[in-house]
């Protein structure tokens, strides 16, 4: 398994595909060990990917100490180093939307081209659930509030009336869960990583982007709220926006978002070899 270190960790990342290269960076907890991801979709057929676990996550170290959203970027500028790419199409999703919008601001040369999914700017333009509120709440009681906020659909509501699909989308997502979260600094781990993101806020920083985005969401996501996806295109200068349908999860929901996705990248894969 390959592996990069900075200055404070070892980091995990795998690399697959042919073609354009796209750095897919994931939401809270991923692991590449779950089943299915990123390789797994679409965009592996047509691009040559590259993701890694982040700090706190999967098979990367999980120091119990302060995380910040700076330190996420510099570890995806890691990753690239160890790769040997000086620059790369950027598809981050929910916590990784976050990243990327960091990364975009601190390192635009790096950037090609921008897919925001499920994201949020913070600060003023309204930010995710707040998920680090729920670490008081039983495993039960937050699988099942996670469950109304993913998708709002779900509601408690629903829920009440339809007891047997709550259970099997309960099970869905218990069968889901991240093996590192039973291993050895699993906890400190994507709690330091939900600490960093309640401090994300890149609202007023994005006007200076120039770097060609697609801001996507979820109609019925109660996480990533629409209003706020919309926030987060309205602060991007000539942003492209496009909702699907589904919730937080509208990548595995809606078909056409990937094709969506993908054909942003080409268009944007296209330019940037015309410019070199």
């Amino acid at each position: 398994m390959p592996y990069t270190s900075t200055a404070d960790i070892r980091i995990h990342y795998q690399r697959k595909g042919k073609g354009c290269p796209v750095l897919f960076l994931g939401g809270v907890g991923g692991d590449l060990r779950s089943k299915p991801n990123v390789f797994d979709s679409p965009l592996a057929d047509s691009f040559d990917m590259l993701t890694f676990d982040q700090r706190g996550t999967g098979l990367t170290d999980k120091p119990d100490v302060a995380y910040t959203m700076v330190q996420y970027a510099q570890d995806a500028e890691a990753v690239m180093d160890a790769a040997g790419w000086d620059s790369a199409h950027v598809v981050g999703v929910s916590f990784g939307g976050m990243v990327a919008q960091e990364l975009a601001l601190r390192s635009p040369r790096r950037v090609l081209s921008l897919v925001l999914c499920c994201s949020t700017a913070g600060g003023a333009g309204g930010s995710s659930y707040p998920l680090h509120e729920l670490s008081g709440l039983s495993p039960a009681a937050r699988s099942r509030k996670m469950l109304a906020i993913g998708d709002n659909r779900y509601d408690e509501a629903w829920q009440a009336q339809h007891p047997e699909k709550t259970d099997r989308l309960l099970k869905e997502a218990a069968a889901n869960a991240s093996p590192f979260l039973k291993e050895p600094g699993g906890i400190a781990g994507i709690t330091r990583q939900i600490e960093a993101r309640s401090h994300h806020d890149t609202y007023d920083r994005l006007s200076s982007m120039r770097i060609p985005t697609l801001v996507c969401g979820g109609k019925y996501d109660g996480q990533a709220r629409p209003e706020a996806v919309g926030n987060l295109h309205g602060q991007i200068p000539a942003a492209e926006l496009r909702f699907f349908e589904g919730g937080h999860r509208f990548l595995s929901q809606d078909p056409q978002a990937y094709k969506v996705i993908a054909g942003f990248l080409q268009r944007h894969c296209s330019a940037s070899r015309q410019t070199l």
